[in-house]
């Protein structure tokens, strides 16, 4: 799946009550475009219905030197927590 509007996204797990953990998209969109959570919902119509997220927010996605997706950084920020889960 390709949309020309994104430029970099990442999908982690955040906590909930009721499910455990919902999935959670991180998308940044490319300079001079904009994008609202409905189209980016509307365009995850084709995923089954378990991997779309249930969160949008549109925010820099960090990576480190090698390109990796920095997610203890994205659940520390939108999350509250480091760790992908806590025991």
């Amino acid at each position: 799946m390709e949309n020309r509007k994104i430029q970099d996204a990442a999908v982690i797990g955040i906590p909930d009550d009721r499910l455990g953990e919902i999935v959670t998209a991180i998308i940044k969109v490319k300079p001079g475009d904009e994008m609202t959570e409905e189209e980016l919902l509307g365009f995850c119509e084709g995923l089954p219905r378990y991997k779309r997220p249930r969160k949008v927010f549109f925010d820099d996605v960090p990576r480190n030197p090698t390109g990796k997706i920095e997610k203890p950084k994205l659940r520390k920020k939108f999350a509250g927590m480091a760790e992908s889960f806590k025991i």
